[in-house]
């Protein structure tokens, strides 16, 4: 977490995947692997395309694709035009056998940025655990069980500890 200036900033979280950048990148953009883990995603999901979502954390509202750069760097903006707007960024590496993706979101409330990192830690352990459940099924199967523990029981438990960690 930091600060980009007096009333905004940022939250990057990463990890490592085991699966391939491909498949990371799947899990990424396609909104039936999306709607797994993190959000489901409705509209045009090419560079410059709208889109609309609503993610698990229960924000809900309009998006842009700004970059879509397959398999390595995704661009997006949340909440365009308005006081609320903020991008997402991503970007994919092959690490060893895995893929690494790091995460930041930019143009957050300064004060609720722990709300943030506790969120997209959550995120990410669910991405974690949908890789797992489709490995486990199969090729080009999954099963519609839900990640335990709850995103919102996740993020309760893991925002005490961002909030003692403060601003980088």
């Amino acid at each position: 977490m930091r600060s980009l200036d007096e009333t905004r900033g940022a939250v990057r979280v990463e990890d490592v995947y085991d699966t391939s950048i491909d498949d990371l990148w799947e899990a990424c953009t396609d909104p039936e692997r999306l709607a797994r883990w993190i959000a489901k995603v409705s509209g045009d999901l090419r560079a410059g395309g709208s889109f609309h979502a609503v993610f698990t954390s229960t924000w809900s509202g309009p998006g842009r694709v700004d970059v879509c750069e397959r398999p390595h760097h995704l661009l997006v903006t949340t909440g365009p035009g308005t006081e609320d707007e903020a991008q997402i960024e991503a970007w994919l590496t092959e690490e060893g056998p895995g893929t690494r993706l790091v995460v930041e979101e930019r143009g957050l409330p300064r004060d609720r940025l722990h709300f943030h990192g506790a969120g997209w830690q959550a995120h990410l352990e669910d991405l974690a655990r949908s890789l797992e459940s489709e490995a486990a099924a199969g090729p080009g199967q999954w099963t519609d069980q839900k990640p335990e523990p709850s995103w919102r029981a996740r993020w309760a438990e893991l925002t005490p500890a961002y909030e003692q960690k403060g601003l980088d």
